[in-house]
């Protein structure tokens, strides 16, 4: 991790895909995920730690079961925790940027979820692309 600060619109600059989180930063043993997603993920659960969202540009949902289905809409600016224990499935019908919080090593998939689709990979986030030498 560096010890420079990180433009996370530029980060967002430097990748397409969705619901493949880079790590912008890591605070103790948590990490900075930073995100583009559009679409459905999947229903899933985190049993041992709170998930942390924050909407940077445009505008996700988050369906949760706590115990009953219901759906807490973000804006811009906005932030939700969904609580350990608690399935969610985050969606966006016209795409978002996003931020998450959790801790360093946590699969994106969680604990348990519905089986997942091509378009979704399991993995603990990936580390930002290390920026070209202008030297070549």
């Amino acid at each position: 991790m560096s010890n420079e600060p990180v433009d996370l619109r530029g980060v967002l600059k430097t990748f397409d895909d969705l619901w493949n989180p880079r790590i912008a930063a890591r605070i103790n043993d948590y990490d900075v995920r930073l995100t583009k997603v559009a679409g459905s993920y999947i229903w899933h659960v985190h049993e041992t730690t709170d998930e942390f969202f924050l909407v940077l540009d445009g505008e996700l949902s988050i369906a949760v079961r706590d115990p009953d289905e219901r759906v807490v809409s973000l804006a811009p600016g906005q932030v939700f925790v969904v609580p350990r224990g608690v399935y969610h499935r985050p969606f966006s019908d016209g795409g978002a940027s996003i931020v998450v919080i959790e801790p360093a090593g946590i699969p994106t998939t969680g604990d348990r979820h519905d089986p997942i689709p091509d378009h979704i990979k399991t993995h603990t986030g990936l580390e930002l692309a290390s920026e070209p030498d202008p030297t070549g």
